[in-house]
């Protein structure tokens, strides 16, 4: 229902919560991260609520989830210092790296490298298949003292990386050369919150939502912010996700907001 959306169903993980979830290419299944309990990643089946597989493992929060968009292959971060390499087939670890530091992960979009943003100051690309020999390329970053990574996305083009931080701006780095193309602020988040930042599918444009409930855009090319919209949210706003393949995104603070394009006359 477009016009009037009501929850399709209601899951509940109320023993382990719920903190990251990630769609797999299955049919209504999800992969999702717990905030009680434990720290293991669980495979479930949408259709009739159950469990498919457990991924234990991470001795710490997860930070990270990165489905591979080619095949059965996921990435997750941790607290405690790793990202582990999984395949929803097998509930054992397929690879394990140990990092200095808080990381965030991402596959790019062919599936066949991924970036892990290590201690909020440097980028480490990996390759999927000789991933064991360590990462082919590290970008060094100035480190910044008052905020720390939350999140790395690849565009769809695969040549740009975004970094997004709890503090007042967001990173575009060249994905191959690691040079720092824009830095992105004049958006309020004073309380450190993690928030959401998306690049548009046709890479061209990126935005983020800030704590007073307004979504920012920039043009990527130009670092030009070409719109500031009002989704009237009651708050920050900490998830903001495009539609892969229609001219429409989603942006949530406690409440959830469809936009489309408006279409001059």
């Amino acid at each position: 229902q477009a016009l009037k959306p009501l929850p399709k169903r209601t899951l509940y993980s109320k023993k382990y919560g719920v903190d990251l979830i990630r769609y797999t290419h299955a049919a209504n299944t999800v992969v999702y991260s717990s905030n009680k309990i434990d720290d293991t990643i669980r495979y479930l089946s949408l259709h009739d609520n159950k469990y498919i597989r457990y991924f234990p493992g991470h001795t710490k929060r997860v930070v990270a989830l990165s489905m591979s968009p080619v095949d059965d292959t996921f990435i997750s971060g941790s607290l405690d210092k790793t990202i582990r390499l999984w395949d929803l087939r097998s509930p054992n670890c397929q690879g394990l790296m140990h990092l200095q530091g808080k990381p965030v992960c991402s596959f790019d979009p062919e599936g066949l490298i991924f970036a892990a943003g290590v201690n909020s100051e440097m980028v480490k690309l990996y390759d999927l298949r000789s991933f064991d020999k360590g990462p082919f390329a590290t970008f060094k970053m100035q480190y910044d003292r008052t905020c720390e990574w939350t999140g790395l996305k690849f565009s769809n083009d695969g040549k740009l990386i975004l970094i997004s931080t709890n503090g007042g701006f967001i990173r575009l780095i060249d994905a191959f050369k690691g040079a720092i193309l824009h830095t992105f602020g004049g958006y309020n988040n004073s309380k450190a919150v993690t928030l959401e930042a998306s690049f548009t599918p046709d890479s061209q444009f990126i935005m983020i939502g800030s704590e007073d409930g307004k979504i920012h855009v920039w043009n990527g090319e130009s670092g030009m912010k070409v719109a500031v919209l009002d989704g009237k949210h009651t708050g920050p706003i900490t998830c903001l996700q495009f539609n892969p393949k229609f001219m429409t995104f989603a942006s949530a603070c406690s409440n959830m907001a469809f936009w489309l394009p408006t279409i001059d006359d």
